[in-house]
């Protein structure tokens, strides 16, 4: 599952990113990644340099991004320094995508449906509660293209991200809205291992269909048991397909 697909989802912008960019994308994957653990010394400015083949401008200017993401620490006279993943800006754009590409990690992802299962629930009954009727509507667009592109895993995917976007939006709440981000990262991480087969798509439709019937009902208490009960059902899916094929690491 490419990392591009949540770029696209956050509406980031198509220009091509600048060489610092581009070289802290690099790194920032090999940290998330594991290859550049935490405590570990990156490479003088130089090395860097010549492996990327860009000035050292350009390195330095990389690095002070994934600083700025708490994910490295510059010390004179020590070099740079992977900082541990409590330090991180989790919630930052970058690091969430970049976690899409790396080895599955069941603690972020275990950590991602917390979040998830503690505000998206409430996002629903808002949504029931005080959601416009336009924004109702586009609930329903959403899940009624989840049932078109069910044959397709990419499409799906983009679906389903759509659908918890309208309800996070009918809930009418700006920092629940911050939240997207989140959703995107933790559905890219799942889905790319419970949905690797188009068949599966068809299972999760139902819940997402119900959910929203409920906040078209405007049932607020509804809507809120369906949304944990829709959420509970992928984090067990997941944690069955992890078991079955031992591909989650710790």
């Amino acid at each position: 599952m490419s990392e591009l697909i949540y770029y696209d989802l956050k509406c980031s912008t198509t220009m091509t990113p600048s060489l610092p960019v581009q070289v802290a994308r690099e790194l920032g994957r090999r940290i998330v990644a594991g290859t550049f653990e935490p405590g570990c010394l990156l490479d003088d400015e130089a090395s860097l340099a010549e492996r990327f083949q860009v000035s050292r401008v350009v390195i330095r200017d990389a690095v002070k991004i994934l600083v700025a993401k708490g994910m490295l620490d510059v010390r004179r006279g020590i070099g740079t320094k992977v900082r541990p993943r409590t330090n991180w800006v989790l919630w930052d754009d970058d690091v969430l995508a970049w976690h899409i590409t790396a080895a599955p990690n069941s603690d972020f992802f275990n950590q991602l449906m917390d979040i998830r299962i503690a505000f998206e629930p409430k996002a629903a009954r808002w949504a029931a509660e005080r959601g416009s009727d336009t924004c109702i509507q586009e609930i329903e667009k959403a899940c009624e293209n989840m049932e078109t592109v069910k044959a397709s895993v990419e499409k799906f995917v983009i679906a389903d991200a759509l659908f918890h976007k309208a309800v996070l939006r009918a809930a009418n709440n700006e920092f629940l809205n911050s939240m997207e981000g989140v959703i995107y990262s933790a559905l890219l991480v799942s889905l790319r291992i419970t949905n690797k087969d188009p068949c599966d798509n068809e299972t999760s439709i139902p819940f997402h269909r119900e959910v929203y019937q409920a906040i078209a009902s405007r049932d607020g208490d509804l809507a809120e048991k369906l949304t944990e009960r829709l959420l509970k059902d992928a984090s067990q899916r997941l944690q069955n397909k992890a078991q079955n094929n031992s591909i989650i690491a710790k």
